[in-house]
Parts: structure tokens; sequence; C-alpha cells
């Protein structure tokens, strides 16, 4: 077995702008010499050392003014800017991280309420836009960040996403006590202030951006299978500002690539989605709090639907049909990420020869020995280019050596909260808790043991 050490380079820039080629260096501005790794781990202790270091992301590496996740950790990028910017989605991910730190006795319950309490109290003065956030803020002052040039208002998949980590949130912060009832109060503001119908423009779908400058000139329709599903279930089931279910049946079943019905490698049905299921973060980002186990409805049974997705995924690794270097049953897992040419949705269709570790590790509810396979490789078999300070870094590719040295909160949120998943199934059953939910779900005909 082969001594691994920590790399501590961070990398410079590069993400959304597949031109760029910076992605190979940088100073690193977040990390310690590391004491050498144990080489010999129970599978208990590396998902409990994993889970740790990439906590780690959400709790030391948090903006400091507003609390919430940076964007990414390689803080040279966007000519300096990424050390200011936070990162709507990925935020909803890290406070479900903190609901796992103090599970699991990284966090006591009140340094968890204080950081939960200065979140809120940021976001109550932030920039919102019908209620919505947008995608990136500038955490010092709660103004918009433009994601692009007309991406300068709500984004309310994005917005989904923390609210989603929010009602997690809520429904696990249950004390009678002054500091966990304001905190509730907050949450609940900020969840009853989204104005999720507003985000239908008078159509049937939910439309994804509205900007104050620009209006509805994006005018991307949210349909077809992708990552968006929780997005449609919170807007059914807001109290103030609920959408009808015909958006959901007429609107996100209707798109283009809402059906699939392809068998795959003659063993796996895919009901959903496009060719291949599409990037592994469709089966992630949706169900951190939404529980596909028996989640059911007139189009699919998503427990079904997200382990077919995931062994489709591995398998394309390990048949590896453009011949990139280092693909096998150990090393899968085709999902966004940066990659040598600047950031893609890698899937089965979009391969590059980029394997990111948070596609094998945020499905381990779906496929828990394989994913255990590629843990165990990732992290003994690379001479240490692929763990840092804050986990597994966001992806390599061999064919190219190239290794990432950055970490991006998207990426990260999904590994803890999921390898949390399927340990204990404890942000599921949080989320599914929250009645809104439970109503929301009922509304679009879904069925559930939650309820």
């Amino acid at each position: 077995m082969k001594h691994i050490f920590r790399i501590f380079t961070l990398i410079a820039f590069c993400l959304f702008c597949t031109s760029l080629q910076s992605c190979s260096g940088g100073e690193n501005n977040n990390s310690n010499p590391p004491d050498p790794l144990p080489q010999q781990l129970t599978d208990t202790e590396l998902m409990d050392l994993v889970q740790k270091n990439t906590f780690n992301y959400f709790w030391d590496f948090a903006h400091p003014v507003s609390g919430l996740a940076l964007e990414r950790s390689n803080l040279e990028a966007y000519g300096g800017e990424a050390s200011n910017i936070v990162t709507t989605g990925g935020s909803g991910f890290g406070v479900m991280a903190i609901v796992v730190g103090v599970e699991r006795n990284y966090i006591t319950r009140d340094q968890a309420i204080e950081r939960l309490h200065k979140i809120t109290d940021f976001l109550l003065k932030a920039d919102r836009f019908h209620g919505a956030f947008p995608h990136w803020y500038y955490g010092d002052t709660g103004k918009v960040r433009p994601f692009f040039a007309t991406d300068d208002g709500g984004d309310i998949v994005e917005t989904a996403f923390l609210i989603q980590g929010l009602l997690t949130v809520r429904q696990y912060f249950n004390k009678d006590t002054d500091e966990e009832n304001s905190l509730h109060i907050k949450i609940n503001q900020l969840w009853n202030e989204v104005e999720w119908d507003w985000y239908t423009n008078n159509k049937d779908v939910l439309i994804w951006h509205w900007s104050p400058n620009y209006g509805w000139a994006i005018n991307h329709e949210i349909t077809g299978y992708d990552e968006a599903l929780v997005t449609y279930v919170l807007a059914a089931s807001s109290t103030n500002h609920a959408i009808n279910k015909s958006a959901y049946h007429n609107g996100w079943a209707k798109g283009n690539q809402f059906t699939n019905g392809t068998v795959y490698y003659q063993k796996w049905k895919l009901p959903l989605g496009p060719s291949y299921g599409g990037p592994l973060f469709f089966a992630h980002y949706s169900f951190l709090g939404l529980d596909p186990r028996n989640l059911v409805d007139k189009y699919a049974n998503y427990w079904d639907q997200n382990v077919n997705h995931t062994l489709i995924n591995r398998e394309y690794c390990v048949s590896n049909p453009k011949q990139f270097v280092g693909y096998g049953a150990e090393n899968w897992g085709l999902t966004a990420s940066d990659d040598h040419q600047g950031y893609s949705a890698h899937s089965p269709t979009n391969d590059l020869g980029v394997i990111s570790p948070t596609a094998a590790l945020s499905s381990f509810p779906y496929t828990p020995e394989y994913s255990m396979q590629a843990m165990r490789n990732f992290y003994y078999n690379f001479d240490g280019k692929l763990w840092g300070k804050f986990g597994f870094y966001d992806a390599f590719n061999q064919t190219e050596n190239w290794y990432a040295t950055n970490y991006l909160a998207i990426d990260q949120g999904p590994i803890i909260i999921m390898i949390e998943n399927h340990r204990t199934g404890l942000l599921w059953d949080l989320f599914m808790s929250s009645p809104e939910v439970q109503e929301g779900l009922k509304k679009l005909e879904f069925t559930s043991p939650h309820f």
C-alpha cells in the first residue's frame, strides 16, 4: 500500500468556462502541512474521516460575515472575487452538513444555532427577488453577484436547494427554547416569502430565472428530468405561494427527455431522464432531503430511478468505450465538476475522461458496496493527489495527468449528506417530516412511507 500525503497547493481560476486552461496550479490559501494518512481504516472509520473533513469546508471555511458557503476554495478565481462569492444552493447543502456536524459531535448544538442565526440574519437582509435567492451573493454585503450577465436576479432552483436545507434545519432544531424558536421564525419567514407562483410567469410551468433588469429574458422553463424535482415539490408545498399541480404534470413532466424507458447494458431500465441518465448530480441534489425510498408517482419509483442511474453511470465507466486511462470498477463517477478545460457537466454522453469523487461518494445510498470501493481507491491509491484538508478534491483526469487541488461547495455538500443518509437516513427523515412537504407531495400525487 502506498504512503499517502495531502497535497498543499490549491489551484487558480477555473469555472463555467470550458475555454479556460488555468485549473492546474495556484497557491494554497487554506491548508496546513498534514500528518501522514493512516493506512488501514475500517469502512466505518473511513466514512467518519471523509464526513468530518468534508464538514470542515462548510464550517471552518465558511464566509466570515455571512456564514454561507464559499462557492469554491481557489480564492484567486474570478479575478480574486472568489474570496467573497457565496453560493445559495451550496449553502443549502451546507446547513444540512451543520445538522450532521451536531449529530456526529463535530460541533455543539449551541455552536450550530449561533452559526445558523448568522446565516438567516444575513439572508433576511440580503437581496431577494419576489422572495427568491440569486445563484450567488457577495458574502460581505448580501448584494447579488450576477452568475452571468442577465442572471442578476432570482434563481428558483438554487432557492429550492437552500430552502430544502433550511426546512431540514427547522425540523432538527425542535427544542422549545428562545434561540431555537427564534430560528424557526426566521426560517419560516424566508420559506413563506418565496413567491413560487410568480416564477411561473402565468404559465403552466416554473421558469428558472427572473431579473429586475432583464425580466424573463433568459426564459428557461424547468421541464424534463434533471436536478430540479425538489423545486416543484417545494413550489407545490408552499402555504402562501403554491403552484397548481398542473404545472408539475403539464410543465415538468411534459418536457423533452422526461421519459426514458431504455434498458441499458441489458440490465437496468431507466424510467426517466436523458440518455444514460445524465450527470449523477441528478440523483443527488433534489434527494438530499427528498427521500427516494419508495417515493412513487405516476411517472417513476424514484429509488429505482436513482439506483439504476448510478449503476448505468458506473457500468459505462467500467466498459470505458473511449479508453480513458484509469476508468474501472473502483474508479468511476461522471458528474458536473471542474476539469482540465474548465468546468463541465460530465456524463456518459459528455465524457472527457474526468472522474469526480462526489459522483460515487454521493451515491452511497444507491450503491453502497461500489461507492465504498471507489472511496477506498480514491483515498489509498493516488499518492495523496485526491485528498486534502476538506476531503476529496473536486476531480481528476488521469489521461491528461490533471488533478484538481480545489473544492466546490456544490460537490462537497452531497458527499457528507448522502453518506449520512446511507448510514442513518437522518436528512431524509428530517426533511420528509415537514408537514408542508408532505402536503405538497400528496398534492402532486406522490406516495411515500413518510405519510
